[in-house]
């Protein structure tokens, strides 16, 4: 039982890390690697400086929506891991951690939401920065796509996971 509860609360720890991490880096789009746009600036390496420049995004309803479900996702996840510490002093022998598994799911599906958003839409978004087929995903979209089934999986288990004395 140790095992599988130190495996559930790393589990969560990295998930929520990888997601801080994915919401907040600069990479969810690449140009050639010296053009990068994320959820919140555009930036352009400046050879003659050696040094990023960055703007602020141009503010889309799409772009509005996977930054809200972004945040949503990190601030879900970051509530459950607190119910979850919670919960493990203060539930009774043999209780299921349901409130946290909920929360850790909610939190998935927030972040599937928003990484399927910007696939879909990703157009729309990047609408007034360079042509698109010269660009790519960067690693904090593939970084996002990775937490959305952690975070499904670890709601599940926390669902499932009975405290034993």
């Amino acid at each position: 039982m140790a095992s599988l509860l130190i495996f559930v609360t790393l589990l969560h720890l990295i998930t929520l890390a990888v997601l801080f991490i994915a919401t907040m880096e600069k990479s969810w789009w690449v140009w050639d690697g010296t053009e990068h746009s994320d959820l919140w600036y555009n930036c352009r390496f400046d050879n003659e400086t050696e040094a990023w420049f960055c703007a602020s995004s141009e503010e889309t309803e799409w772009l509005q929506a996977v930054q809200v479900l972004m945040v949503l996702s990190v601030v879900f996840s970051a509530i459950s891991f607190l119910i979850f510490l919670g919960q493990l002093f203060t539930i009774s022998k043999g209780g299921l951690f349901y409130l946290t598994g909920v929360c850790q799911a909610f939190a998935g599906l927030n972040a599937f939401t928003a990484v399927l958003i910007y696939t879909l839409h990703n157009k729309e978004i990047l609408q007034d920065s360079r042509e698109l087929s010269s660009g790519h995903f960067g690693y904090c979209f593939y970084l996002a796509w990775v937490c959305v089934p952690l975070l499904l999986c670890s709601g599940i288990m926390y669902i499932h996971l009975r405290k034993r004395e």
